[in-house]
């Protein structure tokens, strides 16, 4: 018994944010509901304090709008918050990229190819969860690779913001990134054309920005 040691606090933080993120993010809990440490600590089986410590960060990050004595809600999808969110987060994997093709391997570009695949085959099924996990996957080759800890934790920070809008698009019968570019871009890190493989990645995130321009 003395091996067995308390769950560290940070960690059910970490887990109760998770848990309402992936919620807000995937439309589980819509833009405007009122949201209740309360009742989210019941139905995540933790105490208040991690709820709480979780709504601060999600406040932080543009997913939960408060009010002191008030409310807690999530915010609505708002196009300029989502276009600026996709300017940024573009950058920091257009640096990613530039610092990850001369480190990439044989293995990497094979986990890229069977990424776009399941990518390009989820799309195709109109299957929202499987077409953004693949993406992740794709880009997250590169991320790793680039070694760079601030880019991948800005990118971690926006993305949520941009998959409100992201999920929501392709659900409604929109393209969710084109395999195709993704097929460029492996072709431009195969080729160590750091060149290209930033236009590409660019090109990508661009076409997220014009989304959330034309976004009602």
């Amino acid at each position: 018994m003395e091996a067995i040691r308390p769950v560290r606090r940070t960690l059910l933080r970490d887990q109760a944010y998770e848990a309402i993120r992936d919620a807000i993010v995937t439309g589980d809990i819509e833009p405007g509901t009122a949201v209740r440490d309360a009742e989210l600590a019941e139905r995540l089986g933790l105490s208040r304090a991690p709820v709480r410590e979780a709504f601060a960060r999600l406040v932080d990050e543009g997913l939960l709008e408060s009010k002191p004595q008030s409310y807690t809600r999530v915010t609505p999808v708002v196009a300029a918050d989502v276009r600026d969110a996709a300017a940024v987060v573009g950058a920091m994997h257009a640096l990613a990229v530039r610092t990850a093709v001369p480190r990439l391997l044989a293995t990497h570009l094979d986990t890229m190819r069977d990424a776009n695949a399941r990518f390009a085959m989820a799309v195709r099924a109109g299957d929202v969860d499987a077409a953004l996990l693949a993406d992740d996957e794709l880009h997250d080759v590169l991320v790793r690779a680039g070694g760079n800890s601030a880019a991948a934790a800005t990118i971690a920070r926006y993305t949520p913001l941009i998959r409100r809008l992201e999920r929501r698009r392709f659900g409604e019968g929109g393209n969710c990134r084109s395999p195709g570019l993704h097929q460029r871009l492996i072709d431009a890190c195969a080729e160590r054309d750091v060149a290209e493989a930033v236009r590409v990645t660019a090109e990508i995130w661009l076409a997220l920005e014009e989304v959330a321009d034309t976004d009602p």
